[in-house]
């Protein structure tokens, strides 16, 4: 039986944690105390597509983890270096998986483990309702393969894939990662840069081409733009980004950096808009409108913790 250890149990950690408890040793680390408590004591429970109760381990203490076959660092992209750094030696000997929304995680998980690194994206989605509680909704697969530097065997990933079918998610094992982690990048990164600027969520406006004041327009276009930095990167997607931004467009789902920009949280735009800009700079590619995203959600993060002596509040609370 193979030891697991999902890094992050929000609502996708969550749904790793509790499937893969069903079939093998599972630890997870979270942030929280009273939250590592929550499921020692009561376990997990998954409602929707799937329903059924687990027991697992769970600490706050990377110095209570034991060296663990597989990994699953399923944190926001922001979180991922804090996360692994004081954990990635327990993996030395196995393989660790990122399950990060765009471009990066991949190099940050590297640099703190000897294991083998394995590319990851996923489309399932879920709804944490408590810290023992998860609603398994979006049962798509997560797409996996090696990360090139570190030379990661094809066999590993196809282990890893194994696992995760065993526990009765889908997964697929890829030879290139790439073109599905791209596919979701552009997607991902046009959805929520929007959506975070709009307070809209992923709503049928995403798709709207009807008129000239569509919301639809602006979504094509940085798709388009998306799909021109990929092909000048060498990459052929795996998905068409606009196909998939319009089944979304049915959800009303509310983008993860809506709900970061919602409560004036730190968001993942360096590595979604923020990356395609810096990867269309390298290959000598124009992307204005994902520089334009990633700068005006960089301005809006500023807005938050900004000051102006001169405001009228701040000179009321000077005159007081």
């Amino acid at each position: 039986m193979q030891r697991v250890c999902i890094i992050g149990c929000g609502a996708i950690g969550s749904l790793y944690a509790a499937h893969l408890a069903r079939v093998t040793e599972v630890w997870c680390l979270v942030r929280r105390e009273e939250h590592a408590q929550a499921l020692n004591r009561e376990g997990l429970r998954v409602s929707g597509r799937h329903k059924f109760h687990v027991t697992l381990k769970a600490t706050t203490r990377p110095e209570d983890l034991p060296d663990c076959d597989l990994g699953i660092v399923a944190t926001k992209a922001a979180q991922v270096a804090d996360s692994i750094a004081p954990v990635g030696h327990h993996f030395d000997g196995g393989a660790i998986i990122s399950a990060q929304n765009g471009l990066g995680s991949e190099e940050i998980i590297a640099e703190h483990t000897r294991g083998h690194v394995i590319r990851g994206t996923t489309f399932m989605s879920g709804t944490k309702h408590s810290d023992t509680n998860v609603q398994y909704e979006l049962d798509t697969a997560t797409w996996l393969g090696p990360f090139e530097p570190r030379a990661t065997p094809y066999a590993t990933v196809e282990q890893a894939a194994e696992l995760i079918v065993s526990g009765g998610l889908k997964a697929e094992a890829l030879h290139d990662a790439r073109p599905a982690q791209w596919s979701k990048l552009i997607f991902n990164a046009s959805v929520n840069g929007v959506s975070a600027l709009t307070g809209l969520p992923h709503s049928p406006h995403f798709a709207d081409e009807s008129d000239f004041g569509g919301l639809g327009h602006l979504l094509h276009e940085l798709i388009n733009e998306g799909k021109r930095v990929a092909a000048a990167a060498g990459v052929e997607l795996h998905q068409d980004p606009w196909e998939m931004n319009k089944i979304g467009a049915m959800t009303n789902h509310p983008p993860s950096m809506l709900y970061d920009v919602r409560h004036q949280l730190p968001t993942e735009i360096d590595f979604l808009s923020g990356a395609i800009a810096r990867e269309a700079s390298r290959v000598g590619v124009p992307a204005p409108l994902h520089t334009a995203v990633y700068r005006l959600i960089k301005g809006k993060e500023a807005a938050w913790t900004f000051q102006d002596e001169n405001s009228p509040v701040a000179i009321q609370r000077t005159a007081h």
